[in-house]
């Protein structure tokens, strides 16, 4: 059976003013698709623009060109009217559980507010009952409704984050690095509850991580991104067993081996340093990291094409 398409992200670019005239390019020229009831993984290393596409295809920081479809609608080129019964079924998840939580607003207020907003429920109590529902949902109690944010461990604020991200029942929910900021002990406790929570509300994720291992735990498919570029897209399994793109091998490459009989006396290492966003170099713009680089890859940038079930935008397989 076809997956059905929930977000089709075509030709997007998003672009930072700098001092002077200078822009730097976050997002360039990125097409994706993101299934209904999937959770794609957006990874790549720091500043490769992940945050910056996540928060474009809601919305939440304007692309200067490309086109957005949710549902098959153009939600792009919407005025702000228009586009609230859209905004309400895309929601965001925040890294830093603490930093999105008003501190002088208890966690009843804070999970009220989009219920609020969108005047979902008919009186005060009737959105108290909703906002305790929801905190049960998330594994917090009905006695924890009117404390605030710093009497929360970081756990616990992240599960008032996810509360509130799905008070209105959305159906797509980017999740920025949202175990980032938690302990390794935490980590996993989060994680199982954000699949039961896509089970239960039916969500489709996108789930942005720079944690390879992470990733493999949640992801369907896994979208792998280098400065502001897509390199490489395909199943979960697919791409952690048998990666394509040179930038992927050597992410791959850099995750640590619990298991001492799985390392390697030598590890690829990623030579030279990342290019300046502000001036990124001509052709692919992997090019200048990349030991199979050639005369092609410094001129002509590589389009995104089928290679061993996934799409992969590298000269090697032109």
């Amino acid at each position: 059976m076809d997956k059905k398409i929930l977000l089709d992200v075509q030709n997007l670019k998003v672009e930072y003013a700098l001092k002077g005239k200078k822009k730097v390019s976050a997002v360039s020229d990125v097409s994706l698709n993101v299934y209904e009831n999937e959770i794609l993984a957006l990874v790549g290393e720091s500043g490769c623009g992940k945050s910056t596409l996540g928060k474009a295809m809601i919305r939440l920081v304007p692309p200067v060109s490309g086109q957005l479809y949710f549902k098959g609608v153009r939600i792009d080129d919407l005025d702000t009217k228009a586009f609230m019964p859209y905004r309400r079924q895309m929601q965001m998840i925040f890294q830093d559980p603490y930093a999105c939580l008003d501190p002088r607003m208890s966690v009843r207020d804070i999970v009220a507010e989009p219920l609020d907003t969108y005047k979902i429920c008919e009186s005060k109590e009737a959105t108290t009952q909703r906002v305790t529902e929801l905190l049960e949902a998330v594994g917090l109690k009905e006695d924890h409704l009117y404390r605030y944010a710093h009497q929360f461990s970081g756990g616990q604020r992240q599960r008032v984050g996810i509360a509130r991200a799905i008070a209105l029942n959305p159906a797509f929910i980017v999740c920025d690095e949202p175990v980032s900021a938690l302990d390794v002990s935490v980590q996993n406790q989060i994680l199982n509850l954000m699949k039961e929570i896509k089970e239960q509300y039916g969500l489709t994720y996108l789930f942005i991580s720079h944690d390879l291992s992470v990733v493999r735990f949640i992801a369907d498919r896994v979208c792998v991104m280098f400065l502001g570029k897509l390199c490489e897209i395909g199943d979960t399994e697919l791409i952690y067993n048998d990666p394509q793109h040179p930038y992927t091998k050597f992410l791959l490459d850099a995750i640590p081996k619990a298991d001492p009989t799985q390392r390697r006396a030598s590890r690829l290492l990623l030579p030279g340093e990342l290019p300046s966003p502000v001036d990124p170099p001509a052709g692919c713009r992997f090019h200048t990291r990349c030991p199979y680089a050639t005369a092609e890859c410094k001129n002509t940038e590589p389009k995104m094409k089928q290679v061993k079930g996934r799409m992969v935008a590298c000269h090697m397989f032109d």
